[in-house]
């Protein structure tokens, strides 16, 4: 069994079904050996985004992604730590907080991001 952490678009892609999803990651996601996990750090990028008017998201999105099995991974403080540490030019605090997330336990990354495959952090799409 192998825990694999959605990036924030690979999720929203999941989770609306959308095409642009790659069959390789939608198929990674669906396997049912793979627990699928979205982070608390994609919670609050989603929050801020709708606030600010740049996402439309139903508020219930996390129950949908709940329902199709993911688990949810909380931010530690070990977590935090390592974005902040990461040797890695790359501000936006989301993205380092995931790469800090899949380093810390162990886990895939599910990303479309090039910034973020480029660093050494297990990843896939």
């Amino acid at each position: 069994m192998s825990d694999l952490l959605l990036d924030t678009q690979a999720l929203l892609w999941w989770l609306a079904d959308d095409s642009r999803l790659p069959g390789s990651a939608r198929d990674l996601i669906a396997e049912p050996g793979n627990l699928p996990v979205f982070s608390a750090a994609s919670a609050w990028e989603i929050s801020i985004k709708a606030a600010l008017g740049k996402l439309d998201v139903p508020d219930d999105w996390p129950d949908a992604a709940r329902a199709d099995g993911f688990g949810e991974l909380s931010i530690h403080v070990e977590h935090a730590r390592l974005a902040g540490r990461l040797d890695w030019n790359h501000r936006d605090p989301f993205d380092r907080m995931l790469v800090a997330q899949a380093l810390t336990e162990g886990v895939t990354l599910i990303t479309g991001d090039a910034r973020i495959r480029e660093f050494a952090v297990p990843s896939a799409w």
